[in-house]
């Protein structure tokens, strides 16, 4: 967890032109029932699939 939020998964952010698999992901889960979505975590590099905490 990270601050309120929980790290489904992570992509790195040069991925083929053309492909977005952190967003298809995210949306993947939406259709589960998870409030998914994408964040640039810019010291990796990378895009992650996050759901916050709703509780906080």
């Amino acid at each position: 967890m990270l601050n309120g939020r929980t790290v489904l998964e992570r992509f790195p952010a040069g991925g083929p032109r053309g492909s977005w698999p952190a967003e298809e992901f995210a949306q993947a889960r939406r259709l589960e029932g998870q409030h998914a979505e994408v964040v640039m975590d810019l010291s990796s590099d990378a895009f992650l699939v996050i759901v916050r905490d709703l509780t906080e």
